[in-house]
């Protein structure tokens, strides 16, 4: 191999790096800026919601597509279309001049984030064709995302002291940069045989994921048994049912149902769910818990969760090498413990909290999802025929974005239920069913992850591996 080209792959991973750098720190930028945002532009507490969740809504209905589209018309194409929408959007969020206009921006980015994460593990596993490298270039992927994770509060602190519009500001000249760089250095590929794309499965996905999250972030300010809220829960079961059905007709659907047959599959999609719900609910609450009910500048809200992130950083590659020693039960199990013991560590908040304790609660928690994050991937893709695996691990990726959705719908509605504008101190107190809430989130998840775990486990997804081999495709692509 030329020293050349061997270079050449490592500024095509950095340049992939920085979409999840941008999509990372986008999920978790905005939470510190939501008080500014709420003073500034006179939103409401399930305004602010939206415009967390409809970023991740919006980015894991369109996963698997975009995905789907890059392997048909070719990647660069796909990545650097979403890295010109998501710029554009980022230009618009900071220009917003109501929580509408914001919204509709913020969904606008998830359309342009959804090509970027599945397009560039794609480029990725196009670019190195060594499975030794393979596998060193895909840690580095995993890892940036733990330093996305803790850039995100604290670039987000410092930036809202200057202005909220500041935090989305910080995207463009990364997007600009990364479409340069893409157009010099990355070649253009596509798969030898693509997926066909699926409209009808794509659509309801999409209806199922809107409707659910508008029920459960209006139910709490139009009343549970109002007839829209029931409307909406009405439209989210029915499109349920009518993708199952639609799903398991087609020869090549959006989302494999017989994956569900491996309970190691079925075990990460779920942990992947509650973990991700939990994570974006506990960042939600606190952040604003911090400077409405603590009185702190955004700043030092952001420095206050960097524990967290921190310790988020630090477990992750420990869990990784944990479960190539050991396996992924007791990185399950022992993420599952971390994040319940860090929630519980909150069920008494009110507004005059030791800080020691509550960024040792921080720490705690951030520590139990360093951990369990790592083998959510592992386990879905655990006993799979080569053919699936990138499937696999794309729905579990779509997993971490619907819980993060949700995660902020309901712990966040929890939390913030009954409260008038401002909400003030009186956060502390309401909060405390959703640390409870979270904590048996956490018990689901230790449960989760002795049950896909075991031998028997093991030998469900051998057999689902055996239905799905008839249609093998070839992982490596020729360069």
């Amino acid at each position: 191999m030329e020293p050349g080209l061997d270079n050449r792959r490592w500024v095509i991973l950095a340049i992939c790096c920085t979409s999840l750098l941008i999509i990372g720190m986008d999920a978790t930028i905005v939470n510190v800026a939501l008080p500014s945002i709420q003073s500034d532009l006179g939103a409401s507490v399930s305004g602010l919601q939206w415009a967390v969740a409809s970023y991740t809504m919006v980015l894991a209905s369109l996963l698997i597509l975009s995905g789907s589209m890059a392997d048909r018309i070719g990647r660069v194409r796909v990545f650097q279309c979403g890295l010109v929408v998501f710029t554009a959007a980022s230009v618009g969020c900071s220009l917003a001049p109501t929580i509408g206009w914001l919204i509709a921006f913020r969904v606008l980015q998830g359309v342009g984030a959804s090509m970027l994460n599945p397009v560039a593990m794609s480029i990725i596993r196009n670019t190195f064709v060594d499975p030794r490298e393979r596998a060193q270039a895909i840690g580095i992927w995993g890892a940036v995302f733990g330093l996305s994770m803790a850039l995100g509060p604290v670039l987000g602190g410092v930036l809202t002291e200057l202005s909220w519009r500041a935090v989305f500001l910080i995207n463009v000249p990364i997007g600009l940069a990364a479409i340069l760089l893409t157009a010099i250095f990355v070649p253009e590929s596509r798969a030898p045989s693509a997926r066909r794309i699926d409209p009808v499965g794509q659509a309801l996905a999409f209806l199922l994921l809107a409707s659910l999250t508008w029920t459960l972030i209006e139910g709490s300010n139009l009343g549970w048994g109002s007839s829209w809220i029931v409307a909406g829960g009405a439209v989210a079961t029915l499109s349920l049912v009518g993708f199952v059905r639609h799903e398991l007709r087609r020869d090549e659907p959006l989302v494999e149902l017989r994956f569900f047959g491996s309970r190691p599959f079925t075990g990460a999609t779920a942990i992947a769910v509650l973990s991700f719900a939990a994570f974006a609910g506990f960042l939600f609450v606190n952040t604003l818990y911090l400077q409405e009910a603590r009185g702190l500048s955004s700043a030092d809200a952001g420095f206050c969760v960097l524990p967290m992130a921190l310790a988020t950083m630090l477990l992750s590659p420990i869990s990784g090498r944990v479960i190539g020693v050991r396996g992924v039960r007791w990185p399950l199990v022992l993420g599952g413990v971390g994040i319940g013991v860090g929630s519980l560590m909150l069920v008494r908040l009110s507004p005059d909290t030791s800080l020691v304790w509550l960024l040792a609660a921080y720490t705690v928690f951030g520590a139990g999802f360093g951990a369990i994050n790592p083998p959510i991937t592992n386990t879905a893709v655990s006993g799979m025929p080569a053919s699936q695996a990138a499937v696999a691990a794309a729905v579990a990726s779509t997993s971490r974005m619907i819980g993060q959705t949700l995660g902020v719908a309901v712990i966040g509605g929890i939390a913030t239920a009954g409260l008038a504008d401002p909400i003030g101190e009186q956060l502390a107190g309401s909060s405390h069913p959703a640390w409870w809430l979270l904590a048996g989130l956490a018990c689901c998840m230790i449960l989760l992850g002795l049950w896909s775990s075991t031998t028997a486990a093991k030998a469900s997804a051998s057999r689902t591996a055996r239905r799905l081999e008839p249609e093998p495709q070839g992982l490596a692509e020729p360069r």
